[in-house]
This record gives structure tokens, C-alpha cells and sequence, in this order.
């Protein structure tokens, strides 16, 4: 006569049932941590419509950079991409109005005509594609540029002994820069600091006419910007942006594979009317020793 009992499903269904418990416990656990980056905007999810405008210039990102003391200055500060090829973003009100006029001060006296770097021999020379005049400031020369060499360290995530001084620039009426690239081409410039893989290019004033930066060669669909109709006719033959006082443009010279990036090819508008004073910071691989 057989005995009835309960059945027996041995250790293996034990074990089975474990993993199962512990398989669920981790995704209800990950679900929490996904939901909890979310808030906080560490992570964001793409959406098609977003994707497909991957190159629409017209949809830009705009982050607000809000600082501990909450004064009016940072809250009108944000970083704006306006393209990813080349890689390049404008950070609004980076520097200062007194920041600007300083440079621009300490500048003026000095002011020679602009040069430009002979592919062959590596060293400056005269040219009629680079029409403006400039100076160096020698890198740490006093606590306004260190302060202000430390603002585009934590912008470009770069050492600040990897820039080389600040150059400022002056483009009167019909003066430009045709266009080119900043990377060197010749050994000789790259042994102090080797390429250049990127640049700040802070605009220290309002340009009533003219002289936007004009990318020629950038991917995108450049006529879709906002300012589109405030462009000179220069400024509409690529990805252009407009001078603006305190603003500061960084654009990379290299792509993330550390290989030169051609559609960062540049250029200086000429000025149709005003003035146009900035400040360039070029900033290389390595430690460059000024």
C-alpha cells in the first residue's frame, strides 16, 4: 500500500527558485538606479524626433551654468553646442565686461601686424590672408589672466600649463583672416607642446557688421541658425558665429582618435563696420613650455 506525503522536489529546484529571486532583485535594483539618474539628469533618453535633427542647427542645447553665489552675472551664463563637425560650443558671458576691456587695455599699446606661420620653415611671416594686427600676453603674466586662463582650463578640461599665451587680436574696417586651420603642418611648430588640439577664441567686443568666425567646411544645416539673417555674405558661406562681447567660442582641431580634423577649417570675416578686438587661446597636447 503506498503512502501518501508531501512531494519532494529535491535541492535543485531550491536552487532554482534562488536564482530566480536573485535575478529579480537585481533588475528591480538596476530600475532604481536608472530611474534615480534620470532625475537627476545624468542620463537622458533620445527620442527619434531628437535623433533625426542630429545636424539641424536650428535645435541647440542650451545649459544654464548657475554658481554658489547666485548672482545675476553666472545666471546669464550657459555653454551652447552649435556643432560636431567640427566639435564645437559657445560658452555666453565667459568673460566679463572689465575682463574684456582689460585685455583689450593692456593690448592696445602694443599692437603690431598680424603674421603667419611658413608651412616650410615653421616661422612667421607677412601675409594678405591675416590682415589684422595683435600681441601676446605672456601666460600667467598677472592675476586677471591667471583667472581668466584658469575660467578655460575648467571649460576645455585641459591643464592650463598646456596653453600657450594669450594672443589678443584688433580687426578694423575690411580686415579678416582667410580661412585656415589652426594644427600645424611642420615638425618644427609641434616640438614644444606637439599639436594643437584645441582653441578658445573669446570675442572682447560687439562688431556691428561683419567679422563673424566662419567654419566653411562644417557639416550641418548652417542656414537654419536663428541669427541666419544677420550674416554677412562671408558669414553665410559655412557655420558662422556672430562676435559678441564676453562670449568665447572652443572648437577642436582633433577628433577624439587623436587625428587632425579637417572641418575645423576657420576663417575671420572681414569687419563691414565697428571694431572687433578678441582673444586667442591655443591650447596643445602637452605641456607647453612658455
Amino acid at each position: 500500500m503506498a503512502v501518501k506525503g508531501r512531494p519532494y522536489y529535491g535541492r535543485g529546484a531550491a536552487r532554482k527558485t534562488t536564482s530566480w529571486t536573485l535575478v529579480l532583485s537585481m533588475l528591480v535594483m538596476l530600475s532604481l538606479l536608472i530611474v534615480i539618474l534620470l532625475s537627476l539628469g545624468i542620463l537622458s533618453i533620445p527620442s527619434r524626433k531628437d535623433s533625426s535633427k542630429a545636424h539641424d542647427l536650428s535645435h541647440l542645447a542650451h545649459n544654464s551654468l548657475h554658481s554658489g553665489g547666485g548672482d545675476e552675472e553666472s545666471k546669464d551664463q550657459w555653454v551652447e553646442v552649435i556643432s560636431w563637425e567640427p566639435r564645437a560650443s559657445v560658452f555666453h558671458n565667459f568673460l566679463s565686461k572689465e575682463e574684456c576691456e582689460y585685455l583689450i587695455s593692456i593690448a592696445q599699446p602694443h599692437m603690431e601686424k598680424s603674421t603667419v606661420v611658413d608651412s616650410d620653415t615653421g616661422k612667421s611671416k607677412d601675409s594678405r590672408v591675416r590682415t589684422s594686427s595683435g600681441t601676446f600676453l605672456a601666460r600667467g603674466r598677472d592675476k586677471i589672466i591667471r583667472n581668466i586662463e584658469k575660467k578655460i582650463a575648467d571649460f576645455t578640461f585641459l591643464p592650463v600649463e598646456h596653453g600657450e599665451g594669450l594672443q589678443v587680436l584688433h580687426y578694423e574696417v575690411g580686415q579678416k583672416y582667410e580661412p585656415h586651420y589652426d594644427y600645424f603642418l611642420d615638425e618644427f611648430n609641434t616640438q614644444n607642446g606637439g599639436q594643437r588640439i584645441a582653441t578658445v577664441l573669446m570675442y572682447l567686443s560687439d562688431v556691428e557688421e561683419g567679422g563673424e568666425t566662419v567654419f566653411p567646411a562644417a557639416k550641418g544645416n548652417i542656414s537654419s541658425v536663428p541669427w541666419w539673417n544677420e550674416l554677412s555674405e562671408c558669414g553665410k558661406g559655412g557655420l558662422s558665429v556672430k562676435p559678441k562681447m564676453g562670449d568665447a567660442l572652443l572648437f577642436w582641431s582633433m577628433k577624439p582618435d587623436a587625428t587632425l580634423d579637417p572641418s575645423s577649417l576657420h576663417g575671420g570675416c572681414p569687419v563691414i563696420k565697428g571694431n572687433k578686438w578678441s582673444s586667442t587661446k591655443w591650447i596643445r597636447v602637452h605641456e607647453y613650455k612658455a
